[in-house]
């Protein structure tokens, strides 16, 4: 262990993610949670699982290759070692997932809801099965035989394959047969008995035998390649006159060619077969992991818009639909509301619709003379990126900050910067080696003479499916200062100064640490009359970790609501015993970014796009937004209260590293159910209030609802 690594109130950042992903699995596990939404969490598990591999466990096996050991500074092993923790850690995921699945499977047959296997179809079934294969997936399959004639072919990342055992006159072969990704996941029999479906790699792998009808077929599984997908394009080299939008086009596409970093085998193969595909694909066998669940669960999301709607009541979540901000005023102008006061908006509980009426009133107001917003993800069809296109037509100087490096989105992004170019707005792609993470928006307008400024800042990205997902906040503020400031800051970014100074906002990767660590250390000074509450999705910058540690040792409170990865060990005597860290999974991500330092009407109050990682305070562009509307306070304040009233969604970190539900029986209190009803609430107080807004979720949100915790 290196000597200068103190590991005393540390924990392996992998690991904690790890713990992460199995309280969205204890969510699967959750009577509370209705039937179809649990077998989603499952989904979600399985595919932030699969993210995991693809870009942490990628990233590990990258830093094995260095000539230089890399010692992490948070545990002091090597990349070997944590490869070794996560290996040893994820096998009993995999068990933990087939057991709940098995649960949740035989529950939801009782309400119609059947996943069948090939063996469990009766003869018609069968032949509707059958014939579904020879018309529809038959045709677009593309099987080979691997020999000496036929080498083992590349395959892609995350797709599903049968891979077969073959025997013909003595001489054995493998086969292989990619399951097209343009098929539909599964198979619905027609019957009338509910929503019945075979999944199709099951379809294929029954009648794999019938490809291969010259060869005897001794064996067969359903086998899939995850891939490193850790491709950092500010460490690739370009030319210098490379377009970038067309670079980040190539980076894209290699992504699916990287490494093997795992292999996942649905069933019970031979030993002799695992062998092979390893040595095929470069893999120890440690990398190989068996589940008795299908490997891909995104069939979870289609089965609600399958149910009639008297049967989706019984198994989904009441729905919701975000209710008007209390703040604003419904049906008028959003523009010179802002002018005259703040607004906090809170997503999902309340709309993203004002901040999206603002940019269309600004795209037609003609006093309005430029619109500034940086831009991290869009949704694919984004309103916001149309009415900056109208902006521009209208003669606006619209410029778009555009993270073309977004991962797992890049393509996206890059449709929507020629489309957006197209339009006339000036795209700007941000400095080399550091991504545009922060969420900032920024209008000005000329009337009477005299120049005003309207900015918005935000915890989150201007996607208009996940405002409806993930928990977040959106200021709008006529403030002068933090106009002047945000004004400032897109000019330095316009010139690639990431040095710049400024008043009121935070700005990494020169200023958002610097100011946590002076405001961590006022605090210090008080003593036990120092307390520091933060809201973040993870934790693992050493340098803040540290002085947290050292603000405990004073006596100051601190109180930490960490969604992810959490490096800080509360809870260790004499180090971190006046740390208290927890964690709220439930229907919606938790995704807002909340700094409070102080107590009390004093309290210096910052909604931020920065957790308080190495990445956000080093390699990245962030902004973090001071609070100072009295209205706007006192809502984030209500919100950080009832967080921490939280007993039914939320876990305790302890000092052993393992999370613990704070069950109350007395005082039940779910965080998000309480947000929903307040807003629901504060909706139907205003005069002549509609209905609440309440509707089935659209078929489009559940294409976004596997990406719930990424």
């Amino acid at each position: 262990m290196h000597k200068n690594v103190d590991t005393r109130y540390t924990q392996d950042r992998e690991l904690s993610w790890l713990r992460f992903n199995q309280r969205v699995l204890e969510e699967a596990r959750d009577e509370s949670v209705p039937l179809l939404e649990r077998l989603k969490f499952a989904a979600i598990f399985t595919s932030n699982l699969d993210e995991f591999f693809m870009i942490r466990v990628g990233s590990l096996f990258d830093l094995t290759l260095l000539k230089e050991p890399h010692i992490d500074v948070r545990t002091g092993k090597t990349p070997h070692q944590q490869l070794q923790a996560i290996f040893k850690a994820v096998e009993p995921l995999y068990k933990q997932r087939d057991k709940t699945l098995e649960q949740l499977e035989g529950r939801l047959r009782w309400c119609n809801i059947c996943r069948l296997s090939m063996a469990e179809l009766d003869h018609k079934a069968r032949k509707q099965a059958e014939r579904w294969f020879r018309d529809q997936v038959l045709p677009v399959l593309s099987p080979q035989v691997i020999d000496l004639h036929h080498p083992f072919p590349h395959l892609a990342n995350k797709s599903l394959n049968v891979a077969l055992a073959l025997r013909r006159e003595n001489k054995h072969a493998f086969g292989l047969i990619p399951l097209p990704q343009g098929l539909p996941p599964f198979f619905q029999l027609e019957d009338g008995q509910g929503v019945r479906f075979v999944l199709c790699e099951e379809v294929l792998l029954e009648f794999a035998d019938q490809i291969f009808d010259q060869y005897t077929v001794t064996e067969k599984s359903i086998v899939s390649v995850t891939r490193n997908a850790d491709i950092s394009p500010e460490d690739e080299a370009y030319e210098v006159h490379e377009d970038y939008r067309q670079h980040m086009r190539k980076i894209v596409k290699k992504r699916s060619r990287l490494s093997p970093v795992r292999l996942e085998v649905q069933g019970s193969p031979s030993e002799e077969l695992v062998s092979y595909l390893c040595q095929r694909l470069a893999l120890e066998r440690e990398q190989v992991f068996k589940t008795k669940s299908p490997i891909s669960l995104k069939y979870a999301f289609l089965l609600e818009n399958l149910l009639p709607p008297e049967s989706a009541a019984s198994v989904c979540y009441p729905p919701y639909l975000p209710q008007f901000p209390a703040a604003l005023e419904p049906g008028k102008p959003v523009l010179p509301q802002v002018l005259a006061k703040d607004a906090l908006l809170f997503y999902p509980f309340e709309q993203m619709d004002p901040f999206l009426q603002l940019i269309r009133e600004a795209a037609n107001d003609p006093h309005v003379l430029s619109i500034k917003i940086t831009i991290y993800r869009l949704a694919s069809k984004a309103k916001l990126a149309e009415y900056l296109c109208a902006a521009a037509e209208n003669g606006k100087a619209v410029t778009v900050l555009m993270e073309l490096r977004a991962r797992f989105d890049e393509q996206n992004n890059i449709r929507w910067a020629e489309r957006m170019e197209e339009a006339g707005c000036t795209l700007l792609y941000g400095a080399e080696g550091f991504k545009v993470h922060s969420k900032l928006c920024l209008i000005t307008r000329r009337e009477h003479g005299r120049l005003q400024c309207i900015t918005q800042v935000g915890t989150g990205n201007y996607n208009e499916k996940t405002a409806r997902l993930y928990t977040d906040l959106c200021l709008m503020t006529a403030d002068p200062a933090i106009g002047a400031d945000a004004a400032a800051l897109f000019q330095n970014m316009a010139v690639t100064n990431l040095r710049g100074k400024y008043q009121s906002l935070l700005a990494s990767p020169y200023g958002i640490r610097d100011r946590v660590m002076e405001l961590l250390d006022r605090e210090i000074a008080k003593g036990e009359e120092g307390y520091v509450f933060l809201k973040l999705n993870s934790i693992t910058d050493r340098q803040l970790i540290d002085k947290l540690a050292q603000a405990s040792q004073a006596g100051v409170e601190v109180v930490m609501n960490v969604r992810g990865i959490c490096c800080l060990v509360p809870g260790v005597p004499g180090l971190t015993d006046h740390i208290r860290v927890f964690s709220v999974v439930g229907r919606y991500l938790e995704h807002t970014r909340i700094y409070c330092f102080g107590r009390g009407p004093r309290a210096d109050l910052y909604l931020s796009s920065a957790d308080f990682m190495t990445r956000n305070t080093e390699r990245r562009v962030e902004v973090a937004c001071p609070i100072q509307d009295p209205s706007a306070r006192r809502k984030v304040f209500h919100i950080i209260r009832i967080l921490q009233s939280d007993t039914v969604k939320s876990r305790e970190l302890g000092s052993d590293g393992a999370w613990h539900f704070r069950k109350d029986a007395e005082r039940e209190l779910d965080s998000q159910k309480k947000f929903q009803e307040e807003a629901l609430s504060a909706a139907q107080r205003r005069p002549d209030a509609p209905k609440p807004h309440l509707r089935k979720k659209s078929s489009v949100l559940q294409k976004y609802l596997h990406k719930l915790m990424k």
